[in-house]
């Protein structure tokens, strides 16, 4: 089981930037989509971004243009770049990766936009 550890997170004016880490525990990229998710309270989790193993990356309407999705093979971490917040995009984020030896969850860390 890979074993997934974001960081990064806090408060921020809107606005501001933030930019989220997901260390993992063994190299997977090359073999596994990862994934970032976020939760905001009362509401259902939400699928924000991708990278597929070949590199490629997709993002959800609500933050195309302003956060970007990437990694860095030789740490084993995926980024999470975030510009232009808003309070909408306050919530928990999660890391995931899902691939041929299963998925695993992140434990999550905490974005909070101020207006």
């Amino acid at each position: 089981q890979v074993q997934l550890v974001e960081s990064g997170g806090g408060l921020v004016q809107a606005g501001g930037s933030l930019r989220l880490s997901c260390v993992a525990s063994r190299s997977i990229f090359t073999t596994h989509t990862m994934v970032w998710y976020r939760q905001a309270p009362g509401k259902q989790r939400e699928w924000v971004a991708q990278i597929r193993s070949a590199g490629s990356t997709y993002y959800s309407g609500s933050v195309k243009g302003r956060f970007t999705i990437s990694r860095d093979d030789a740490k084993n971490t995926v980024y999470l770049q975030m510009n232009s917040l808003k309070p909408d995009d306050t919530g928990i984020y999660y890391c995931n990766c899902n691939g041929p030896t299963g998925t695993s969850w992140g434990q999550g860390t905490q974005v909070t936009v101020s207006s």
